[in-house]
């Protein structure tokens, strides 16, 4: 059966926020809001993570490639390739883990 939670916004680096939409063992969804010029340090995790931008514009790092993505554009980092980001204008990105970040909850 499905329910419905709230989760809080949590405040992390300087211009970075986090909220965890919903979860399950298997998946979870987040959503991080940038400020400009905010970086998402460079870092890597065993989940695989597809990302959407749903506003604002981004400078990627990963693996050996850098790229830049706006409102509406989506990729997908395999388990343990190391990434970060830095916010060329505010935003935020729409973030699915499987499974589940357990170390988000």
């Amino acid at each position: 059966m499905t329910h419905v939670r709230k989760f809080p916004i949590v405040s992390l680096d300087t211009g970075i926020t986090r909220q965890v939409l919903s979860d399950s063992p298997e998946l979870m969804v987040v959503a991080f809001g940038f400020e400009t010029g905010a970086q998402g340090a460079l870092h890597s995790h065993p989940h695989v993570q597809s990302t959407y931008v749903e506003a604002g514009r981004f400078r990627f790092t990963a693996g050996e490639e850098t790229f830049e993505v706006g409102q509406g554009d989506s990729f997908v980092l395999p388990s343990g390739v190391a990434h970060g980001c830095e916010c060329l204008e505010p935003g935020r990105l729409i973030v699915t883990f499987a499974p589940r970040r357990d170390d988000f909850l």
